[in-house]
C-alpha cells in the first residue's frame, strides 16, 4: 500500500485474496471500479490484480478504456495513457505471456512431483525418524512405557512417538 501512496494514489484499496478469486467476491476491487470516472487513472501493483484470466484482464482493460479510464502498473509493465491506441494490443500480449508462464510453472511443479513419486524422492514434509530411534521407541513401547514417558526419555515429540507406534501397529 505504501508503494501505491508513493505513486500518488489518492485512494488506496487493499484486498488480501487470490487473483484466482471471482470478481464478484473481490469487494475492494468492485468498490474501486465503482468510483472511477473518465480520465481517472487506476494504478495497480501488478496486472494480474485485475482478473483471473487473460480474457478477464483484457475485457476489464477494454471496459476501462471505453469509459476513458487509464490503467498503470507499478512494475512498469503497462501504462495505457502513454500507449494510446496500442494499449489493448500490448495488454493482450503481456497478459497472455503471464498466463503462459503461470501454466508452465504449474506444469513443471506437477512433473516434479510425479518424478519424485516415481523415483521415491522427497515430496516434502518431515523426514522419517532414523531406524535406530524407531527401534528404540518400539522397544520401549513393547516394555509398556507410555507414549509420554517415551517422548521424555528419547527427546522425540509425543506425536512422533505415537505415529511411530501406530505405523508399527503397537
Amino acid at each position: 500500500m505504501a508503494s501505491l501512496r508513493e505513486a500518488g494514489c489518492s485512494a488506496v484499496y487493499n484486498e488480501v485474496v487470490s487473483s484466482r478469486t471471482p470478481a464478484e467476491q473481490r469487494h475492494q476491487l468492485q468498490a474501486c471500479l465503482a468510483v472511477l470516472e473518465a480520465e481517472d487513472e487506476l494504478v495497480v501493483t501488478k496486472l494480474d490484480r485485475l482478473g483471473r484470466t487473460q480474457v478477464e484482464v483484457i475485457n476489464r482493460l477494454h471496459d476501462l478504456q471505453q469509459q476513458g479510464i487509464h490503467v498503470r502498473t507499478l512494475d512498469g509493465l503497462i501504462n495505457t495513457k502513454a500507449l494510446g491506441k496500442l494499449g489493448p494490443l500490448v495488454v493482450g500480449l503481456l497478459t497472455g505471456l503471464s498466463e503462459v508462464e503461470r501454466e508452465l510453472t504449474r506444469e513443471r511443479t506437477r512433473e516434479s512431483v510425479e518424478h519424485r513419486r516415481r523415483t521415491g524422492g522427497n515430496l516434502g514434509g518431515r523426514p522419517p525418524l532414523p531406524k535406530p530411534k524407531r527401534d528404540h521407541i518400539l522397544r520401549l513401547r513393547s516394555e509398556s512405557y507410555s507414549i509420554r514417558n517415551i517422548a521424555e526419555l528419547t527427546g522425540i515429540s509425543a506425536s512422533a512417538v505415537h505415529k511411530t507406534c501406530k505405523e508399527a501397529s503397537m
